[in-house]
C-alpha cells in the first residue's frame, strides 16, 4: 500500500486506497467486521463514512473498537436518519444532533475529516458557506472534534468557489475519465446521461482547473464515483463505448492533480483484495492512456493526461510531472510557492532537457514535450 498526505491535516497519512461506506451497509456485524480486519491488514487506512444509517455507524465502531489510532474516519455532516431513511439537511439542530450521534456510536471524540456533505447547486453553497453550517464546522475544527473540513460536491463549479474560500481542507469529488469531460452542472445526474457523451469532447477546462487550484493550495481530493457507478466497466454503459478496467480507473484518478486517495464502494473481502492488487499489477494493465488515445470522437490530442507513457527520459526527466507543475503555474499566471517547492525537489529538470525527442515518440497524445520542457525552463528558472 503506498500513501499520501494529507497537507492541510498536520501532515496526516491515507493510503491511496481507501473505503467508501456504500459496500457495507447492511452487513452482518461479523461481516462488517471481517471486511474491516482486512481491510486494515492491506494496509487501507482511511474510510469514509457518508451514511447517517445508526446500524452502519455502531458496526464500524465496534469494528475499530480499541484501534480507532489505525483508520483515518471521514464523517459527513448534515446527513442525518429519520423514519427510517437517509435525509441531508442544513438545519442546525439536526445537524448537531447527528454530528453527536456519530461520535458516540463510533465510540470516539473526534473525525479525523468533517465533510460537509453533498452540495452541488450555487444556492446551497451560498446557504452553507453564508450561513450556520460553516461556522458549526469551524466551531468543531476548533474544538478538536474534526482536525480538518471537508465537503462533497459533484460540481467543478461549486467545489472551486468551496476551494477559494480558503476554508476546505478536503475535497471529495466525482472523478473519472468520462465525467472529466462533462461541464458544470448543479444536476449530478447529467454525469450519468449518456446521450451527453454523444457527439464527443475533449476534457472540461473548468474540472482541470479545480485539480490545479487543489494541488496548488494544497487542497486534498479524495475520489468519489471512480468507476463511474460501475458504468465504466460496462462496455454497454461506458460513454467510451469500451469497458475500462477496475485498474485503468484507479490509475487515471490517482495521476490527477490534486488527488489523495479513491474511495472505492467494496461489497466484499474478494473486491477489496482485488483493488489492493493493483500495486502488483502490470503497468500494461493500468494503461488506460491505450483507451483513451484510441477514441477518435473524444479530443485528447495535445494535453497531457499524465499517464507516464513518455518515460523512461534519456536523462532521467519525470515528464508527466514537471508538465504538471508548469500546468499549475500556466493556470495561476504566476509560480505559486507551492508548484516552485514541488518542481525544486523533483530529481531532474527541465533545463536538462536534450532534445532526443524520445518522449515525443511515446507519447499517445502528440504532446509537444520537447516544448514543454523549454517553457518550463522559462517558468521555473532551471
Amino acid at each position: 500500500m503506498k500513501y499520501r498526505v494529507l497537507k492541510r491535516c498536520g501532515g496526516l497519512k491515507v493510503s491511496e486506497i481507501a473505503l467508501g461506506c456504500e459496500g457495507l451497509i447492511g452487513k452482518t456485524q461479523d461481516e462488517f467486521q471481517a471486511m474491516v480486519d482486512r481491510a486494515l491488514e492491506l494496509g487501507i487506512n482511511f474510510f469514509d463514512m457518508y451514511t447517517p444509517n445508526p446500524e452502519f455507524r455502531d458496526s464500524m465502531g465496534a469494528a475499530l473498537r480499541g484501534r480507532r489510532d489505525k483508520a483515518v474516519l471521514q464523517g459527513h455532516i448534515c446527513p442525518v436518519w429519520e423514519n427510517g431513511q437517509y435525509l441531508r439537511t442544513r438545519d442546525l439542530k439536526k445537524t448537531k444532533e447527528a454530528f453527536e450521534d456519530q461520535l458516540k456510536r463510533l465510540g470516539t471524540d473526534y473525525l479525523d475529516v468533517g465533510m460537509i456533505h453533498y452540495v452541488d447547486s450555487e444556492s446551497d453553497f451560498e446557504k452553507v458557506f453564508g450561513g450556520e453550517i460553516i461556522e458549526y464546522c469551524r466551531m468543531l475544527r476548533k474544538q478538536g472534534k474534526i482536525h480538518a473540513i471537508g465537503l462533497s460536491s459533484h460540481n467543478p463549479a461549486v467545489a472551486r468557489k468551496a476551494v477559494e474560500t480558503g476554508l476546505v481542507d478536503v475535497l471529495m469529488f466525482s472523478v473519472n475519465a468520462a465525467y472529466d469531460m462533462q461541464p458544470a452542472s448543479e444536476d449530478c445526474n447529467d454525469l450519468w446521461n449518456l446521450e451527453n457523451y454523444r457527439e464527443g469532447m475533449g476534457m472540461d477546462p473548468e474540472r482541470k482547473a479545480l485539480y490545479e487550484l487543489c494541488e496548488r493550495e494544497n487542497v486534498a481530493i479524495d475520489v468519489m464515483k471512480v468507476f463511474g457507478g460501475g458504468d465504466m466497466l460496462d462496455e454497454k454503459l461506458s460513454p467510451f463505448g469500451v469497458a475500462f478496467t477496475e485498474y485503468q480507473c484507479m490509475e487515471y484518478c490517482l495521476t490527477r492533480p490534486g488527488v489523495a486517495a479513491i474511495m472505492a464502494g467494496c461489497h466484499s473481502i474478494e473486491e477489496i483484495e482485488k483493488l489492493a492488487s493493483y500495486y502488483e499489477a502490470a503497468p500494461e494493465e493500468k494503461d488506460y492512456s491505450t483507451v483513451l488515445a484510441g477514441m477518435e470522437k473524444f479530443k485528447f490530442y495535445g494535453n497531457c493526461m499524465y499517464c507516464g507513457h513518455c518515460a523512461p527520459c534519456s536523462v532521467g526527466i519525470h515528464v508527466a510531472d514537471v508538465n504538471k507543475y508548469l500546468n499549475l503555474a500556466l493556470a495561476q499566471g504566476e509560480v505559486p510557492e507551492t508548484a516552485a517547492d514541488h518542481y525544486r525537489l523533483l530529481g531532474h529538470h527541465a533545463s536538462e532537457c536534450v532534445g532526443c525527442g524520445k518522449c515525443e515518440n511515446n507519447c499517445p497524445f502528440g504532446v509537444g514535450i520537447i516544448d514543454k520542457m523549454k517553457k518550463a525552463v522559462k517558468v521555473f528558472g532551471y
